[in-house]
């Protein structure tokens, strides 16, 4: 019997110290590959290259992966590449991430990291994105990693609908101090955003993106709640962005 196949994916980097401690994990469940950006893809969203052209080379390491690629795409760019272009079968399992900071509420459509899980997603693949309360580089990922595989070897045991991925935001804690694994809801939240303006020395203007995150939820059934109060945070996801109690209501309006 084969062992599941598991495409690995994240936003950071094929070095980033996240990834790398997810591979580890990953090749306690199944057989790995692995398609990561060459470089940094936070904030990218679900962008795509389409007017330059994709690069694509194996990497060797002794992270034990069955093969590395780094690719010089987006998250997205990784997966599309992976399932059409290096694998041979149909993944079992698509895991992106450890991302390095959070992905939950609203940032999850920013996300690189989620995005590359929603596209695993579309195409029919079960799909996580993990992502750990901490943007530092060394952040301690082995707090975590029990419950990563826990997660995912409850997607490779029951799968999941079509289209639906999970996205999952692990607190900053120590693993005794999590309290466990919640089923959530995105929070309602927003960004406040702010630009630091500098002038360069030939006197041109620039910008830094800074900026405010304003929760607008007290619920307690929410991933930010959970996080909060110390729990793992599990949110079903889906590309779906159709708002379907507005149809009916809109139906009813004049058009000429």
């Amino acid at each position: 019997m084969k062992k599941p196949l598991i495409l690995i994916t994240n936003d950071d980097g094929i070095t980033a110290p996240g990834i790398r401690t997810l591979i580890q994990v990953m090749n306690t469940l199944g057989e790995v590959v692995v398609v990561a950006p060459d470089a940094p893809q936070s904030g990218m969203g679900h962008a795509i290259t389409t007017t330059s052209s994709l690069f694509c080379e194996r990497v060797h390491t002794n992270s034990g992966a069955a093969v590395e690629y780094r690719c010089s795409g987006t998250p997205v760019d990784c997966v599309k590449i992976a399932k059409h272009e290096i694998l041979d079968r149909t993944p079992d399992l698509c895991v992106s991430g450890i991302n390095h900071g959070a992905n939950s509420s609203i940032n999850v459509i920013y996300s690189g990291t989620m995005s590359a899980a929603v596209e695993a997603g579309i195409g029919g693949i079960p799909a996580i994105g993990f992502s750990l309360l901490d943007m530092n580089w060394d952040a301690d990922f082995s707090q975590c990693t029990d419950f990563v595989r826990e997660i995912s070897l409850n997607v490779l045991n029951n799968g999941l609908p079509r289209g639906v991925v999970l996205n999952v935001n692990i607190p900053k804690l120590l693993k005794e101090e999590i309290k466990g694994i919640k089923i959530c809801r995105q929070a309602r939240a927003r960004w406040e955003e702010e630009f630091d303006r500098r002038t360069n020395p030939q006197g041109r203007d620039y910008y830094w993106l800074t900026g405010k995150f304003i929760s607008e939820d007290d619920g307690t059934d929410t991933d930010l709640w959970a996080l909060k109060n110390g729990y793992i945070s599990v949110v079903p996801t889906q590309a779906d962005l159709t708002h379907y109690p507005s149809i009916e209501p809109l139906n009813k309006w004049i058009f000429k």
